[in-house]
């Protein structure tokens, strides 16, 4: 990515990730579907009573192999095969231990973190039953993401995206075997979603081992160090917590939304899920930004990366106009697709779709600055950002929820985002203005 028209690039790296993540979100979309269709409005509630949870402890382990391939984008983008190699290996070495670190922990507190929730008694069981099967599936999305990650910073998109395909379509074969065959219920929904991970990360393995010789790990690579680690934490720690500051506010709207009901919850569960779809569009566009400041970065090219984030940022914010107006238009009709004829849910769904969609311009820069900052190397103001965030939400959730019931509810995240560009903003400018310097002293002017 440190050749030719920066628009393009960004664009067409981020088709394959635009794609791979609508796949990703397929999974969840997939389960609540086929829960909805076959079980019933109260187990696509245990479901979605658990997103935030899922978003908290998995959202790490995401966050921070995404903050990991980020050094490695730097040494690709400097033409250091042996730094892409050891790089590759810690990472996978530090996920290992956080993986496990994680997972253990969060199976034995399950049901008191449920509890503190407000999960409803009437859909208790199938919550649990479901995040546990998760939970024990960490190494599967660890596996996957890791490597995908890794086949992104030496700016590979497709090939992730060809066995994210394959694995949403065995989810959605698994998700109709387990629960109408075997009677399986949501513990069939999460383990089919559990195998459909593992099956994704273990094509990618194969397909670096036969195909991507720079990640193609040696003995010698293994042989990783305290300063290894300490290069790779500096970035991938922060990015990871980011992840999870975002997902504790996630969790106080969880509990604000429990405490309404199962309606409200399956029809704040239905319209998460669409808007999952949204978020990811623009969350993909910023990975390809994260990867092409990475890469030249470590090129050394600072007025390629100025170009890169403006042109990025625009398209960005293009896009962002063109989902509020689906959301705003057809919002009913998206929100049927998964609550059947629950009237009441439909409409509740679209009152979070139509705010939503008013404000995914402001998440759609958030997203394009705090991902070129991570992309740059810089982890502090994006951390910063995380924590308005989180206070923001949590606020506006337990605050909103009392005079205005799932409207404020459905405010927590739009103005949360709000409050995160803030210092995302006066940063960026900033290090535009210093690559700027950086430029021109190159230059000798």
């Amino acid at each position: 990515m440190t050749l030719g028209p920066p628009w393009q690039l960004i664009v067409s790296f981020s088709i394959p990730l635009i794609i791979g993540n609508l796949f990703q979100q397929l999974y969840n979309m997939a389960d609540s579907f086929i829960v909805s269709q076959t079980i019933g409005t109260g187990a696509l509630a245990a479901l979605g009573s658990t997103g935030s949870l899922q978003f908290l402890i998995l959202g790490f382990i995401v966050g921070f192999t995404n903050g990991a391939a980020v050094i490695t984008a730097q040494r690709f983008g400097a033409g250091d095969e042996r730094g892409v190699r050891r790089s590759f290996a810690c990472g996978v070495i530090i996920s290992a231990v956080i993986t496990a670190a994680l997972m253990i922990p969060s199976i034995t507190f399950l049901k008191p973190l449920l509890r503190a929730l407000n999960t409803p008694e009437e859909i208790f069981d199938d919550a649990w039953v479901y995040m546990v099967t998760m939970l024990w599936g960490m190494p599967a999305i660890t596996l996957f993401n890791i490597c995908s990650n890794m086949m992104r910073s030496i700016g590979d998109s497709k090939t992730p995206l060809y066995f994210l395909v394959a694995a949403c379509i065995l989810n959605i074969i698994l998700d109709y075997i387990f629960i109408l065959i075997f009677n399986m219920g949501v513990f069939g929904a999460g383990l089919a979603t559990v195998i459909a991970q593992f099956a994704a990360g273990i094509f990618c393995i194969a397909a670096i081992r036969l195909r991507v010789k720079i990640l193609s790990i040696t003995a010698e690579d293994w042989n990783t160090d305290l300063k290894e680690i300490a290069v790779q934490v500096k970035v991938a720690l922060p990015v990871g917590f980011q992840w999870s500051i975002i997902a504790i506010g996630a969790l106080a709207v969880t509990f604000a939304t429990n405490k309404l009901g199962t309606i409200p919850i399956a029809a704040f569960t239905a319209g998460e899920r669409l808007d999952a779809l949204a978020i990811f569009l623009l969350s993909s566009l910023s990975q390809a930004m994260s990867t092409f400041a990475a890469q030249n970065y470590g090129a050394r090219k600072w007025e390629r990366i100025r170009r890169g984030t403006l042109q990025g940022s625009a398209i960005s914010f293009c896009l962002a106009v063109i989902l509020g107006i689906v959301f705003i238009a057809a919002g009913r009709e998206l929100s049927a697709l998964f609550l059947r004829n629950e009237e009441e849910a439909i409409g509740l769904a679209y009152i979070y779709l139509a705010i939503q969609g008013g404000f995914l311009v402001f998440l759609s820069q958030l997203f394009a600055y705090r991902q070129t900052l991570i992309g740059l190397g810089g982890t502090l103001i994006p951390t910063i950002a995380g924590v308005v965030e989180l206070v923001m939400r949590t606020i506006a959730a337990l605050l909103l929820s009392i005079p205005l019931g799932f409207t404020g509810i459905s405010l927590a995240s739009p103005l949360a985002w709000a409050g995160a560009l803030v210092p995302l903003t006066i940063s960026l400018i900033l290090t535009m203005k210093k690559l700027k310097r950086m430029e021109l002293s190159k230059h000798g002017q």
